[in-house]
């Protein structure tokens, strides 16, 4: 990492970078191609990137409450909030891992989630999730329900809440 920090906007000049990190974590993130990152984005109140002079850092997508966005995950939620920002994805180049670059998108995503009163977002519990688990935790997440991503039950993911104040 060199240069300043700065978290921006997604933009057409991130999608490579972001389609990069996203298949390299794609065994905790959902498959995502360029069509599907731009419909995403689409529906998205916090599209954002963190990049230095060398490109991107790390990225998430986080939606708002009352789309029209196709997700399991957000479809709970929904079921059972009337309002929130639910945090889809978030990933980090290998390069800025433990540099603080998830916290400060955690933190840009919980700022604007304020509108909304909580953020929302899984994390796997089945197989765990050690240090995601960790990290929600010490942010102020609480587990409000597991729930089996798949029939078999070899995949379940926590469903977490933060409350935030307006």
């Amino acid at each position: 990492m060199s240069g300043r920090m700065r978290r921006v906007n997604i933009q057409a000049r991130h999608h490579a970078e972001i389609l990069e990190l996203n298949a390299q974590d794609v065994s905790v993130l959902s498959p995502m191609d360029e069509d599907r990152l731009l419909w995403i984005v689409d529906r998205c109140d916090a599209p954002y990137v963190i990049e230095d002079d060398h490109g991107v850092l790390g990225f998430c997508l986080a939606l708002q409450s009352g789309t029209d966005y196709d997700g399991s995950h957000y479809a709970w939620f929904a079921e059972r909030y009337p309002s929130f920002l639910y945090l889809d994805r978030i990933a980090v180049a290998e390069r800025a891992r433990r540099k603080g670059i998830g916290s400060r998108l955690y933190a840009a995503c919980e700022e604007r989630a304020r509108s909304y009163g909580r953020m929302l977002c899984e994390v796997n519990v089945k197989p765990s999730n050690d240090g995601s688990l960790a990290f929600h935790a010490s942010r102020g997440y609480v587990e409000v329900a597991q729930v089996p991503v798949d029939p078999e039950g070899t995949k379940v993911v926590a469903m977490f809440a933060k409350e935030l104040e307006d």
